[in-house]
């Protein structure tokens, strides 16, 4: 059993107290186990969530730390790496939910010897949450049998468990500063070391979904943060593989086309009650293809 663990949870406008709650209330009672529970605040500009997270500092064994700069999904990771000091690291995003027991002694008990991505399970939302429906799609391939297949292209930030001096030999890029994708990255520099990520099913509840605009919103910057970082993320991102894909004399001008001229129609049923996911494949696809195309201009 792993005797010492820091439980790393970055947040970014997101009341975190039951979650932190309930991982406190594991740590206490597994016997022996020397923890700590840091909770970074990445500069939220929302004082209503920040203080409904500050109550958590009054938690045992818990820290609670205001950024007064967002510095970004990477560098507030690696900073919380630094701030802790035990042997093993668990990052757990903000906006998860534990919804297993054993959470924590699983991976306590796990055979893990450098990295693991316990993956996590969509909980219930309405139906014109185009968040939920996006995550129950996408549900078959987060699976730890699925998550094995490829390993290294399955990783993600979410809930992941790290020994303490692999993360620091290999912090996350900084460059990523921007939403999405420092996590595709970050599972390539893991490959390029020779660094082996388990896939154990541990997983935690992603419960909380986002209003369609703010999500179309968080996916347009992903897409922008993938175009500037395509040629590093190439083999890693199923966007690139699908227009690689693509016959580019034909499909892709036609793609464009139907993007500028009907981009705006598409957003708006995206950002409705009715939300289509094939629409929303699409707008990302014509999206990107619009990046690209404004580059070469």
């Amino acid at each position: 059993m792993k005797q010492s663990l820091s439980i790393l949870i970055p947040v970014y406008c997101t009341d975190c107290h039951r979650l932190v709650t309930d991982l406190c209330l594991q740590a206490i009672h597994i016997n022996d186990l020397k923890y700590e529970i840091i909770v970074a605040d990445d500069g939220s500009p929302t004082p209503q969530t920040v203080n409904k997270s500050r109550v958590v500092a009054d938690l045992p064994g818990v820290r609670y730390i205001e950024r007064k700069k967002n510095v970004g999904r990477a560098a507030i990771r690696n900073f919380l790496a630094q701030e802790a000091q035990y042997e093993w690291l668990l990052f757990v995003d903000g906006d998860m939910s534990v919804t297993e027991d054993k959470f924590l002694s699983s991976y306590l008990h796990s055979d893990t010897q450098q990295v693991a991505y316990g993956g996590y399970v969509v909980g219930p939302g309405k139906e014109w949450c185009l968040r939920m429906k996006y995550e129950r799609q996408c549900a078959p391939m987060h699976s730890a049998t699925e998550r094995r297949k490829r390993p290294y292209q399955h990783f993600h930030t979410s809930n992941f468990l790290i020994r303490r001096d692999l993360m620091l030999q290999h912090p996350f890029d900084e460059r990523f500063r921007g939403y999405g994708y420092e996590d595709v990255f970050f599972g390539k520099q893991l490959r390029q070391a020779g660094i082996t990520i388990d896939h154990p099913d541990n997983p935690l509840g992603f419960l909380d979904f986002e209003e369609n605009a703010r999500f179309i919103d968080k996916t347009e910057e992903s897409l922008r943060t993938l175009y500037t970082f395509r040629d590093e993320l190439r083999g890693y991102s199923q966007m690139l593989t699908v227009i690689e894909g693509l016959h580019p004399r034909m499909l892709l001008p036609l793609v464009r086309l139907w993007h500028r001229l009907f981009g705006s129609l598409e957003r708006r049923n995206l950002c409705g009650e009715c939300p289509s996911l094939t629409i929303f494949k699409l707008y990302k696809l014509g999206y990107y293809l619009t990046l690209k195309n404004q580059s070469i201009k």
